[in-house]
C-alpha cells in the first residue's frame, strides 16, 4: 500500500504555547508500512539511526549498532548531529564506508572530522551529495546540547521531496524558519530532559507542518505510548510508525 498525496489540514485542536504563540495542532493518521521498489526509501536504524536511498544514493544520519549485513550497503554520504554514543559510533560508520563517501559533522567534532576526513558544517551551511541537497540546521537543549556547541540537525532535500531529522533537539524558534517546507519530520519522542517530548512534539509538527511524521530516539515500548496518548490531539499528518529496521517508501509526487 501507498502513501498518496493529502491535503494539509490544519485545525486548531487545542492551543499550545510556543515562543509566546499560539500554535494550531495538527492531526495525525497513523500507519505502519514496509518499503516499496522505487521513490524515496527511508529505514529506521538503531536509537535515531536513518538511512535514507534514492535514485543511486544512500545517505545515513547517526548509524550505530548495524548488523553486519550492512557491509554491503556502503554510504554516499554519512551524517554525524553530535559526538554522543548514541549517535556517533566509529565501527558503524567505518562499515558502511566507500571510496568517495562524504562524512559531515557539526565543526567542533575535530578529532573525528580528521579521522574521516569529513566536512565541517556549522548550521545553515549545505553539502551537495549527488542531486541530493543537504543542510545543517539547528539542534540544542539547555543541558546536554548547549547551544554553543552548534551540533546540528540536517535538512536533507531531494529534488523538492525534504526530510528533516531533528538529532536531539528541544523545540527551537528557529523551527519557524521551516514551516510547510517539510515533507518528513524525523522527530525524537524523548527523554523530556535531553530532547523534546509529549506535547512539545505536537508542537513542532505544527510548527514544521510536515506532511509525514516518522518517530525517532525512544525506548522499547514509547512509540505506542505517545501515540496512545496524543495520536489523537493532531491531524493533516501522516504517521508513518517503524520498527528499528524497518523500511518505509515514499513516492514523491
Amino acid at each position: 500500500m501507498q502513501l498518496t498525496k493529502r491535503t494539509r489540514i490544519i485545525a486548531i485542536a487545542a492551543v499550545v504555547a510556543l515562543v509566546a504563540v499560539a500554535v494550531p495542532v495538527v492531526a495525525i493518521t497513523l500507519v505502519n508500512q514496509t518499503a516499496a521498489a522505487t521513490g524515496v526509501g527511508l529505514t529506521l536504524l538503531d536509537n535515531a539511526g536513518v538511512m535514507i536511498e534514492t535514485r543511486g544514493v544512500r545517505i545515513y544520519v547517526d548509524p550505530i549498532n548495524l548488523p553486519s549485513e550492512y557491509e554491503n550497503r556502503p554510504a554516499d554520504a554519512v551524517l554525524i548531529t553530535h559526538p554522543h554514543g548514541d549517535h556517533y559510533q566509529p565501527v558503524s560508520i567505518t562499515m558502511v564506508q566507500k571510496e568517495g563517501t562524504v562524512n559531515v559533522f557539526p565543526a567542533n567534532m575535530t578529532t573525528e572530522i580528521a579521522l574521516y576526513s569529513g566536512v565541517a558544517v556549522h548550521p545553515r551551511d549545505q553539502v551537495q551529495v549527488g542531486h541530493v541537497r543537504i543542510t545543517a540546521f539547528f539542534m540544542s537543549t539547555p543541558t546536554s546540547h548547549p547551544p554553543e556547541a552548534n551540533w546540528t540537525s540536517y535538512i536533507i532535500d531531494i529534488d523538492g521531496f525534504t526530510i528533516f531529522h531533528a538529532g536531539d533537539s528541544k523545540l527551537l524558534p528557529q523551527h519557524s524558519e521551516l514551516a510547510g517546507t517539510i515533507d518528513v519530520a524525523l522527530l525524537p519522542l524523548g527523554p523530556g530532559c535531553q530532547s523534546m517530548a509529549d506535547m512539545e512534539i505536537v508542537s513542532a509538527i505544527a510548527v514544521l507542518q510536515a506532511r509525514y511524521f516518522v518517530p525517532i530516539h525512544f525506548e522499547a515500548g514509547a512509540d505506542y505510548t505517545f501515540i496512545a496518548n496524543y495520536g489523537s490531539l493532531i491531524t493533516g499528518c501522516t504517521i508513518v510508525h517503524l520498527s528499528h529496521f524497518q523500511s518505509y517508501n515514499f513516492r514523491p509526487t
